[in-house]
C-alpha cells in the first residue's frame, strides 16, 4: 500500500494545513493535480473533512516540512498495517447514495464529449449499468429532457487520472482499427496534461473560411474602374421632342 487512507479527505487537510504544490499533495494521495486545484478553489470536495495524515500516522511533520523547503520533494507513507489490502478492491464501483441521481448527467457529459467510450468503460468509470447508458444515447431516458451534462470528474464520480487513462485506451483501439478521426476528435482523445501542454492554435472563424486564397488584384481593380458609371449620367435625360401644333394653339 504505498498511498494513504482516505485520500480525498487527506488532500483537503494538505491544501489547507500546508504550503505542498499541488502535483506534491497529487503524486502523494493518489490524485490528478487539476483535482488537488479543484480542491484548493473549492470546486471539489465540497463538505468533505479534512483527515489528518500525521495523527493518523500516515505522514511525519518532518516530511511535511522537508516537502515545503524542497518543491522537488516527494511524500513517503509511514508503513501502517491496517492499510493493507485497501488500494485494489475487486468487484463494482460503490456510489454514495447522495452522488447516485448526479450520474445520468455525468453518463450525459461522457456520450457527449467522449463518444469513443464504449459503455463498459462508462460504466465503470461512474458505477451505473448499460441499459441506463443506452438510454441516454439514444435519449429514450424517462428524464432526458431535465438531464444536463456535467464532467463527472466536477461531480466526484471518479478521477481525472481514471478518466484520462480511459479515453487514452479508446484512442489506442480506435487507432488500431484504423477508423479516421477528425481534428476535433483528436483533441478529446488526448489526456488533460497532453492538451494543457499544447501551444494553442489558432483557427479560422468559420464565417471566412475557404477564403485563404482570396486576393485582389491590380487587374481586378483596374477593371472594376472601367466598369463603374457616373452617377450623374443616370439623370442625363434626352430631352422630350417639343409638339409644333401645341405651340400653334392660341
Amino acid at each position: 500500500m504505498n498511498k494513504p487512507l482516505m485520500a480525498k479527505a487527506t488532500a483537503v487537510w494538505l491544501v489547507d494545513n500546508t504550503t505542498l504544490s499541488f502535483k506534491q499533495i497529487a503524486d502523494f494521495v493518489g490524485l490528478h493535480e487539476l483535482e488537488v486545484q479543484g480542491i484548493a478553489d473549492g470546486d471539489v470536495a465540497a463538505g468533505v473533512k479534512g483527515f489528518d495524515p500525521i495523527t493518523n500516522n500516515q505522514l511525519t511533520q518532518d516530511e511535511i516540512d522537508k516537502a515545503e523547503k524542497d518543491p522537488f520533494h516527494k511524500l513517503k507513507l509511514k508503513f501502517n498495517p491496517a492499510a493493507v489490502g485497501e488500494e485494489k478492491r475487486r468487484g463494482p464501483r460503490y456510489t454514495p447514495l447522495s452522488k447516485r441521481q448526479d450520474r445520468p448527467a455525468a453518463i450525459l457529459w461522457l456520450v457527449k464529449f467522449h463518444p469513443e467510450l464504449t459503455d463498459g468503460q462508462v460504466s465503470k468509470l461512474v458505477g451505473t449499468t448499460k441499459p441506463t447508458i443506452q438510454s441516454i444515447r439514444e435519449r429514450t431516458h424517462w428524464n432526458i429532457a431535465n438531464i444536463q451534462p456535467i464532467d463527472p470528474v466536477a461531480l466526484g464520480l471518479c478521477k481525472q487520472s481514471e478518466l484520462d487513462t480511459a479515453v487514452q485506451k479508446a484512442a489506442a483501439k480506435r487507432l488500431a482499427d484504423g477508423a479516421a478521426m477528425t481534428d476535433d476528435e483528436r483533441r478529446k482523445l488526448l489526456s488533460t496534461e497532453q492538451s494543457l501542454g499544447m501551444e494553442a492554435e489558432p483557427r479560422m472563424p468559420t464565417a471566412i473560411e475557404g477564403l485563404e486564397t482570396f486576393s485582389l488584384s491590380d487587374d481586378d481593380e483596374d477593371e472594376k474602374e472601367d466598369n463603374l458609371v457616373d452617377a450623374d449620367s443616370f439623370f442625363n435625360l434626352p430631352n422630350a421632342p417639343v409638339d409644333d401644333d401645341e405651340d400653334d394653339q392660341p
